[in-house]
């Protein structure tokens, strides 16, 4: 193995909820009606894709652009108060980065990914955001993108992940996959029986052989 690539969201920050929060009372305040599959089906999503999303399946009253720039720019607010950096995490990255190559592969817009590093200061060459691709989780495009920036083989990589979506993707590009379930929102087990579970992020550096 030659590399290990982050998924962000749910494994590094404790975000899932405050993507759903924000999320929900957005839609609301503009028109759109909350289903109750919507926050799962969101979970992987590009930003033009849940965008989208929130217009066509939701209902919000905005373009796509104007849904997505909105609910980012509160997300930046909610992280200017307060980064909800998972315990361990950073620890887990700076042990990684000193025996792997690393990157993360996210489906958070480019500009939080760029926060998340610039307030963590972890030593992570590749960030890549699905922005950056045609479609996001599951389909394995960010990952592949962002072990070919690493310059390695997809086969050679680890991936750390911790929804339904993001485990399906990693999965699909071919990479050895460990998984540390969201708590609030955990993946589906049929997807959990493909991989290897770990309990916390904290137990990633002693699971990587």
């Amino acid at each position: 193995m030659e590399a290990v690539i982050f998924d962000l969201d749910g494994v590094l920050i404790d975000s899932e909820q405050v993507w759903d929060e924000v999320r929900q009372s957005f839609a609301r305040a503009h028109g759109g009606v909350w289903t109750p599959t919507a926050t799962r089906d969101m979970q992987g999503m590009s930003t033009p894709e849940w965008g989208a999303y929130l217009v066509s399946s939701v209902g919000v009253r905005l373009s796509p652009g104007e849904a997505s720039a909105g609910v980012i720019a509160e997300i930046e607010k909610a992280y200017a108060t307060h980064l909800p950096v998972i315990p361990g995490a950073v620890d887990a990255v700076r042990a990684v980065a000193d025996r792997f190559p690393v990157a993360i592969a996210s489906s958070a817009p480019a500009v939080l990914i760029k926060v998340f590093l610039d307030v963590t200061g972890l030593p992570v060459p590749v960030a890549v955001s699905s922005e950056e691709c045609a479609a996001g989780k599951p389909s394995p495009d960010v990952y592949l993108l962002a072990a070919s920036r690493l310059g390695v083989s997809p086969a050679a990589c680890y991936a750390v992940e911790d929804s339904t979506n993001g485990l399906r993707a990693a999965l699909a590009a071919g990479m050895t996959v460990l998984a540390v379930p969201n708590p609030h929102f955990p993946p589906a087990e049929d997807v959990l029986a493909q991989v290897r579970v770990l309990s916390s992020i904290a137990d990633l550096p002693g699971a990587l052989t």
